[in-house]
């Protein structure tokens, strides 16, 4: 298992726009991957689960992943979050 541990940057957190390129970026890997705030933790390839969070600027998510592509796919949130400066 790989984990993830960050701190949301954007001034509206993880609303809609920004979710959606989290779970399009993760929806293309096997492992299971998750997001977890305050101690709830949701899938993250579900736009719903992930919103369901209400992630807000200045809060500290864990990202993680387990299956046979995490390495990959811990990579490809890394990539995400940095191009489009959520963290």
């Amino acid at each position: 298992m790989r984990e993830l541990k960050v701190k949301i940057k954007t001034e509206t957190g993880l609303h809609a726009r920004p979710a959606s390129l989290l779970v399009n970026t993760v929806s293309k890997f096997k492992s299971k991957i998750t997001i977890e705030k305050d101690g709830q933790e949701a899938n993250l390839q579900s736009i719903l689960g992930l919103l369901s969070l209400g992630v807000s600027q200045n809060d500290e998510i864990i990202i993680k992943a387990s299956g046979k592509d995490e390495d990959e796919a811990i990579e490809a949130v890394i990539n995400c979050g940095k191009n489009y400066d959520l963290w």
